[in-house]
């Protein structure tokens, strides 16, 4: 991967992740999940494109630039996600006491 290539992915990891960020702050969590593969894709992109050129300074300070914006989307984003998520997972352990003890009690019912 290039210098050029590399500073463009990252650039394009940024703006998905204010993508994100917006869709979370706006509820849209069908779009957050399609926006989540397409920033998952960009990274795997990185990860995968061999080693990372060496870059010059103002380059390198880009990059740092946007990691940090990047690292805090990510930060705002799982702080609207989290308590989301808590409450489903809330919800789900509520159902499956409610069927284990239905379950329970249909059990005894056949006695």
């Amino acid at each position: 991967m290039t210098s050029a290539e590399t500073i463009t992915t990252y650039k394009a990891i940024l703006e998905t992740t204010g993508k994100m960020l917006s869709a979370a702050k706006n509820n849209q969590w069908d779009d957050l999940v399609i926006l989540e593969k397409e920033c998952r894709a960009l990274t795997d992109k990185l990860m995968n494109g061999g080693p990372e050129p060496i870059l010059d300074e103002d380059l390198l300070q880009t990059k740092i630039k946007m990691i940090h914006q990047i690292l805090g989307d990510d930060a705002q984003i799982k702080a609207i996600t989290q308590p989301w998520i808590e409450k489903l997972q809330h919800m789900i352990n509520t159902v499956d006491l409610s069927r284990k003890l239905e379950q329970t009690y249909q059990s005894f019912e056949n006695i």
